[in-house]
Protein backbone atom coordinates (compact mmCIF):
# COMPACT_ATOMS: atom_id res chain seq x y z
CA UNK A 1 0.00 0.00 0.00
CA UNK A 2 1.30 3.12 -0.98
CA UNK A 3 2.17 6.12 1.24
CA UNK A 4 2.06 9.92 0.82
CA UNK A 5 4.88 11.21 -0.17
CA UNK A 6 6.46 15.08 0.34
CA UNK A 7 7.50 17.03 -2.73
CA UNK A 8 9.65 19.94 -2.39
CA UNK A 9 7.45 21.92 -4.99
CA UNK A 10 3.42 21.53 -5.16
CA UNK A 11 2.04 21.64 -8.66
CA UNK A 12 -1.01 23.45 -9.61
CA UNK A 13 -4.33 21.74 -10.24
CA UNK A 14 -4.03 22.95 -13.42
CA UNK A 15 -0.66 21.74 -14.23
CA UNK A 16 -1.58 17.97 -12.84
CA UNK A 17 -4.45 18.18 -15.11
CA UNK A 18 -2.43 18.80 -17.98
CA UNK A 19 0.73 16.65 -17.40
CA UNK A 20 -0.90 13.10 -17.86
CA UNK A 21 -1.65 14.76 -21.58
CA UNK A 22 2.17 15.77 -22.03
CA UNK A 23 3.12 12.08 -20.80
CA UNK A 24 0.62 10.66 -23.50
CA UNK A 25 2.48 12.83 -26.01
CA UNK A 26 5.80 11.57 -25.02
CA UNK A 27 4.67 8.36 -25.09
CA UNK A 28 3.51 8.45 -28.87
CA UNK A 29 6.74 9.79 -29.86
CA UNK A 30 8.36 7.28 -28.06
CA UNK A 31 6.83 4.72 -30.15
CA UNK A 32 7.95 6.22 -33.11
CA UNK A 33 11.13 6.00 -31.86
CA UNK A 34 11.97 9.92 -31.40
CA UNK A 35 13.88 10.53 -28.60
CA UNK A 36 13.33 14.62 -28.54
CA UNK A 37 10.84 16.96 -28.16
CA UNK A 38 10.11 20.29 -27.36
CA UNK A 39 8.15 22.52 -25.67
CA UNK A 40 6.52 24.28 -28.72
CA UNK A 41 5.70 20.68 -30.23
CA UNK A 42 4.35 19.41 -26.68
CA UNK A 43 1.95 22.55 -26.66
CA UNK A 44 0.40 22.08 -30.25
CA UNK A 45 -0.46 18.55 -29.44
CA UNK A 46 -2.06 19.93 -26.24
CA UNK A 47 -3.59 22.53 -27.11
CA UNK A 48 -1.67 25.26 -24.81
CA UNK A 49 1.29 27.51 -25.62
CA UNK A 50 4.94 26.82 -25.23
CA UNK A 51 5.72 29.11 -21.91
CA UNK A 52 2.82 26.88 -20.25
CA UNK A 53 4.36 23.71 -21.32
CA UNK A 54 7.88 24.96 -19.88
CA UNK A 55 6.33 26.52 -17.01
CA UNK A 56 4.61 23.17 -16.24
CA UNK A 57 7.33 21.19 -16.73
CA UNK A 58 9.63 23.32 -15.11
CA UNK A 59 8.00 22.33 -11.67
CA UNK A 60 9.45 19.05 -12.31
CA UNK A 61 12.83 19.64 -12.10
CA UNK A 62 15.25 20.84 -14.59
CA UNK A 63 15.80 18.42 -17.14
CA UNK A 64 15.05 20.17 -20.67
CA UNK A 65 17.84 21.71 -22.50
CA UNK A 66 17.44 25.17 -24.88
CA UNK A 67 17.25 24.71 -28.32
CA UNK A 68 17.36 21.40 -27.97
CA UNK A 69 13.90 20.56 -26.06
CA UNK A 70 13.47 16.96 -23.26
CA UNK A 71 14.84 13.57 -23.70
CA UNK A 72 11.52 11.78 -24.29
CA UNK A 73 12.23 8.72 -21.96
CA UNK A 74 13.34 11.63 -19.30
CA UNK A 75 9.94 13.36 -19.89
CA UNK A 76 7.71 10.20 -19.54
CA UNK A 77 10.21 9.07 -16.45
CA UNK A 78 9.54 12.92 -14.40
CA UNK A 79 5.77 12.96 -15.15
CA UNK A 80 5.40 9.39 -13.92
CA UNK A 81 6.99 10.12 -10.54
CA UNK A 82 5.23 13.36 -9.87
CA UNK A 83 1.95 11.60 -10.30
CA UNK A 84 2.81 8.73 -8.58
CA UNK A 85 3.21 6.03 -11.07
CA UNK A 86 6.45 5.21 -9.76
CA UNK A 87 4.47 3.99 -6.64
CA UNK A 88 2.44 0.51 -5.60
CA UNK A 89 -1.01 1.24 -5.66
CA UNK A 90 -3.96 -1.31 -4.50
CA UNK A 91 -7.27 -0.61 -6.10
CA UNK A 92 -10.61 -1.48 -5.13
CA UNK A 93 -13.79 -1.63 -7.60
CA UNK A 94 -17.20 -1.96 -6.43
CA UNK A 95 -20.07 -2.67 -8.60
CA UNK A 96 -19.53 -4.44 -11.91
CA UNK A 97 -22.20 -3.92 -13.85
CA UNK A 98 -21.40 -2.84 -17.35
CA UNK A 99 -19.39 0.01 -16.80
CA UNK A 100 -17.47 -1.77 -13.98
CA UNK A 101 -16.48 -4.97 -16.33
CA UNK A 102 -15.52 -2.35 -18.94
CA UNK A 103 -13.11 -0.34 -17.03
CA UNK A 104 -11.21 -3.53 -15.06
CA UNK A 105 -11.35 -5.09 -17.99
CA UNK A 106 -9.60 -2.21 -20.32
CA UNK A 107 -6.03 -1.90 -20.82
CA UNK A 108 -5.88 1.66 -20.36
CA UNK A 109 -7.85 1.71 -16.63
CA UNK A 110 -4.90 1.06 -14.28
CA UNK A 111 -2.02 3.44 -14.64
CA UNK A 112 1.54 1.12 -13.78
CA UNK A 113 2.12 0.53 -9.91
CA UNK A 114 -1.92 -0.04 -9.95
CA UNK A 115 -3.31 -3.62 -9.14
CA UNK A 116 -6.24 -4.56 -8.91
CA UNK A 117 -6.87 -6.48 -5.38
CA UNK A 118 -10.90 -6.79 -5.42
CA UNK A 119 -13.85 -6.85 -6.92
CA UNK A 120 -17.87 -6.39 -5.25
CA UNK A 121 -21.08 -6.12 -6.25
CA UNK A 122 -24.26 -6.66 -4.47
CA UNK A 123 -26.17 -8.83 -7.71
CA UNK A 124 -26.51 -12.57 -6.55
CA UNK A 125 -26.11 -13.46 -10.43
CA UNK A 126 -22.61 -11.54 -10.58
CA UNK A 127 -21.31 -12.78 -7.12
CA UNK A 128 -18.74 -15.63 -7.23
CA UNK A 129 -18.03 -14.80 -10.94
CA UNK A 130 -14.24 -14.19 -12.16
CA UNK A 131 -13.72 -11.14 -13.44
CA UNK A 132 -10.30 -9.81 -14.95
CA UNK A 133 -8.96 -12.42 -13.11
CA UNK A 134 -10.35 -12.02 -9.88
CA UNK A 135 -13.42 -13.71 -8.27
CA UNK A 136 -16.87 -10.71 -7.68
CA UNK A 137 -17.36 -10.64 -3.80
CA UNK A 138 -20.88 -9.82 -2.08
CA UNK A 139 -20.20 -6.15 -0.26
CA UNK A 140 -21.06 -7.77 2.72
CA UNK A 141 -17.54 -9.67 2.66
CA UNK A 142 -14.80 -7.52 4.41
CA UNK A 143 -12.80 -5.02 2.42
CA UNK A 144 -8.89 -4.24 2.26
CA UNK A 145 -7.49 -1.38 2.92
CA UNK A 146 -6.51 -0.64 -0.67
CA UNK A 147 -5.01 2.84 -1.66
CA UNK A 148 -7.73 3.30 -4.13
CA UNK A 149 -11.75 2.97 -4.36
CA UNK A 150 -13.21 2.95 -7.17
CA UNK A 151 -17.18 3.41 -6.92
CA UNK A 152 -19.32 2.22 -10.00
CA UNK A 153 -22.74 1.62 -8.76
CA UNK A 154 -25.99 3.35 -9.05
CA UNK A 155 -26.31 6.80 -7.05
CA UNK A 156 -28.54 5.48 -4.88
CA UNK A 157 -25.92 2.92 -3.40
CA UNK A 158 -22.54 5.42 -3.74
CA UNK A 159 -23.22 7.04 -0.48
CA UNK A 160 -23.00 3.52 1.21
CA UNK A 161 -20.14 2.52 -0.55
CA UNK A 162 -18.21 5.26 0.44
CA UNK A 163 -18.62 4.45 3.80
CA UNK A 164 -17.48 1.25 3.24
CA UNK A 165 -14.28 2.40 1.66
CA UNK A 166 -14.09 4.89 4.70
CA UNK A 167 -13.97 2.27 7.05
CA UNK A 168 -11.62 0.34 5.17
CA UNK A 169 -9.13 2.87 5.54
CA UNK A 170 -9.25 3.79 1.82
CA UNK A 171 -8.49 7.87 1.38
CA UNK A 172 -8.85 8.24 -2.00
CA UNK A 173 -11.72 7.39 -3.80
CA UNK A 174 -12.93 7.58 -7.83
CA UNK A 175 -16.38 7.99 -8.24
CA UNK A 176 -18.58 7.05 -11.56
CA UNK A 177 -21.71 7.21 -9.88
CA UNK A 178 -24.15 10.21 -10.75
CA UNK A 179 -24.13 11.23 -7.03
CA UNK A 180 -22.54 13.73 -4.69
CA UNK A 181 -20.82 11.83 -1.59
CA UNK A 182 -19.89 12.92 1.62
CA UNK A 183 -16.78 11.63 3.35
CA UNK A 184 -14.62 12.56 6.17
CA UNK A 185 -11.71 14.88 5.92
CA UNK A 186 -8.65 13.29 4.82
CA UNK A 187 -10.10 11.68 1.96
CA UNK A 188 -9.87 12.57 -1.17
CA UNK A 189 -12.88 11.89 -3.68
CA UNK A 190 -12.79 12.69 -7.80
CA UNK A 191 -16.03 12.33 -9.61
CA UNK A 192 -15.95 11.52 -13.10
CA UNK A 193 -19.76 11.96 -14.85
CA UNK A 194 -19.68 11.54 -18.63
CA UNK A 195 -22.76 13.77 -19.20
CA UNK A 196 -20.84 16.60 -17.37
CA UNK A 197 -18.23 16.08 -19.63
CA UNK A 198 -20.21 15.60 -22.69
CA UNK A 199 -22.00 19.14 -21.51
CA UNK A 200 -18.61 20.81 -20.91
CA UNK A 201 -17.72 19.35 -24.62
CA UNK A 202 -20.38 20.76 -26.20
CA UNK A 203 -19.67 24.26 -24.28
CA UNK A 204 -16.45 24.19 -26.27
CA UNK A 205 -17.59 23.10 -29.47
CA UNK A 206 -20.33 25.75 -29.50
CA UNK A 207 -17.62 28.78 -28.67
CA UNK A 208 -14.87 27.43 -30.70
CA UNK A 209 -12.77 26.70 -27.62
CA UNK A 210 -10.40 24.01 -25.95
CA UNK A 211 -10.98 23.14 -22.59
CA UNK A 212 -7.06 23.02 -22.02
CA UNK A 213 -6.75 26.75 -23.44
CA UNK A 214 -6.14 25.76 -27.45
CA UNK A 215 -8.04 25.60 -30.55
CA UNK A 216 -11.09 22.87 -30.07
CA UNK A 217 -9.48 20.76 -33.33
CA UNK A 218 -6.07 20.49 -31.24
CA UNK A 219 -7.34 20.15 -28.06
CA UNK A 220 -9.63 16.93 -28.73
CA UNK A 221 -7.16 15.59 -31.28
CA UNK A 222 -8.43 15.51 -34.88
CA UNK A 223 -6.27 18.06 -35.84
CA UNK A 224 -5.01 17.44 -39.49
CA UNK A 225 -1.64 18.21 -39.02
CA UNK A 226 -1.55 16.20 -35.23
CA UNK A 227 1.26 13.05 -35.29
CA UNK A 228 -0.19 11.29 -32.61
CA UNK A 229 -3.73 11.14 -35.11
CA UNK A 230 -4.07 7.08 -34.89
CA UNK A 231 -1.85 6.08 -32.22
Amino acid sequence: MATPRLRSKKLSEPTIARLPVYQRIAEGWFQRGENKIDSKQIGELAGVTATTVRRDLAGLGSFGTRGAGYDVNVLIERIAEALGHDRLYDVVVVGIGNLGRALVNSSNFLIRGARLVALYDNDPAMIGHEVAGLVVQSLNEPMPPATVGVICTPGSAAQEVADRMVEANIHAILNFAPQVVTVPLGTAVHYVDFSIELQILMYHLNNGTGPLGGGLLHSIGIASTNPLRGS
